[in-house]
């Protein structure tokens, strides 16, 4: 066991490691048995320690055989150097004939040669795992997929029935019924553009393979530009309010995914919300430079109170802006407030993916910032995330 000793001497603590460890020595007898392996097979390291590694565990595959007899760690072939991780279960009552019936392991094992390969085995490395995280990011794709071929049958099917209408009866339709069934097919189809390319956002952040093409941005004409997108799709202007102190300072985002982000919340608030859309846009201090400008200058949680925050004569000591969103309508209800960022969830019953808020989030904290939501003192929901300065 000298080998394992040296290579984890002054380097780790097997009870620190997250996974299960179980080391075996050269005779198969079971050396270290650390806390995870404990707690993934409920079997305490006294009683394992010291014991052959094939009775400590007599793991077992999913069709009932010795996983132990087939892979023969001690006896194989030399050139072997270990096995992938399997799914395997430990059972209660290693008489059992249904496998099934015990404890579900994700186990790997590497084997220990002295020389490399060609010789002899002298130590046997078990890492053990457990299955909740396998499951529930099974369970996430599974609800994603049933959610995608719901929201994609809906546009489809109209989209299929009025081509199909056009193409049987032409000729029975005015050119008023015409030009209406093809603006519907229109509006479908690029409803699924859009969750497509939503989907999209959200494997990439998901992978974290998201690029991001960070420049100073300034954050007034990107908002200007963004409200004006709004009003050149047919929101009244009166709709927007914007308070955005001069002097602001540019932060380091990438401005297509900035606008993105603003885009899905003020179109989160029109849809959603009612009234007034207020914009407010705050320097905020640094910890070092907040501690010493007093608390006349300390981050407003919420991004709408009336105290004063830096303006264009007092940007230094600035480490990042927050933007605030906030709209007029009934708010979001207490017990929903946590689930806002999460996929597929919806406000209401008017339109939407159920995606803009989360791929808000992923992209928000892709650029280092932090989002949050609440409602306001009079009501409303009111949206706030920061970026860091450039």
């Amino acid at each position: 066991m000298q080998l394992f000793a040296g290579a984890l001497d002054g380097l780790l603590v097997p009870d620190d490691l997250p996974d299960g460890f179980v080391a075996a020595d050269t005779d198969g007898l079971v050396r270290v048995f650390n806390r995870a392996a404990v707690t993934l097979t409920g079997i305490p390291a006294d009683d394992a320690l010291g014991r052959p590694f094939d009775e400590v565990l007599p793991l077992r595959t999913v069709d009932g055989r010795d996983w132990w007899r087939l892979t023969d760690p001690y006896g194989g072939l030399s050139i072997r150097t270990g096995h992938r991780e399997a799914q395997l279960f430990l059972p209660d009552d290693p008489e059992q004939d249904d496998p099934e019936a015990g404890t579900e392991l994700l186990v790997t094992a590497r084997y220990q040669r002295r020389d490399g390969r060609s010789t002899p085995v002298t130590g046997l490395v078990v890492a053990l795992r457990g299955t909740q995280a396998r499951r529930r990011r099974e369970r996430r794709q599974s609800d994603l997929i049933a959610t995608v071929a719901h929201e994609l049958r809906s546009p489809l099917t109209s989209v299929k029935g009025f081509t199909a209408t056009l193409l049987a009866r032409w000729d029975r339709f005015t050119d008023d019924q015409k030009r209406m069934m093809l603006q519907t097919v229109d509006a479908d189809a690029d409803r699924v553009v859009r969750l497509i390319a939503e989907l999209l956002d959200v494997a990439r952040l998901d992978s974290g393979r998201m690029e991001l093409h960070r420049v100073p941005v300034d954050l007034r004409e990107l908002i200007t530009d963004q409200v004006r997108a709004c009003v050149a799709q047919g929101v009244p202007e009166e709709t927007f309010r914007t308070r955005i102190p001069r002097g602001l300072p540019p932060v380091a985002a990438d401005p297509d995914k900035l606008r993105q982000v603003l885009a899905n919340l003020l179109e989160n608030a029109v849809r959603h919300g009612g009234g007034t859309v207020t914009i407010e846009v705050r320097a905020e201090l640094g910890p070092d430079a907040s501690a010493g400008a007093g608390s006349r200058h300390r981050p407003d949680p919420q991004g709408c109170s009336d105290r004063p925050h830096p303006d264009s004569l007092h940007t230094e000591g600035v480490s990042s802006v927050a933007v605030a969103v906030s709209d007029e309508g009934p708010g979001i209800p207490e017990d929903q407030l946590n689930r806002v960022f999460t996929r597929f969830w919806r406000g209401g019953r008017r339109g939407g993916t159920g995606l803009g808020l989360s791929i808000v989030k992923g992209l928000v904290e892709a650029h280092g910032g932090l989002v949050s939501v609440g409602n306001g003192p009079d009501g409303g929901a009111r949206f706030r995330f920061t970026l860091p300065v450039a």
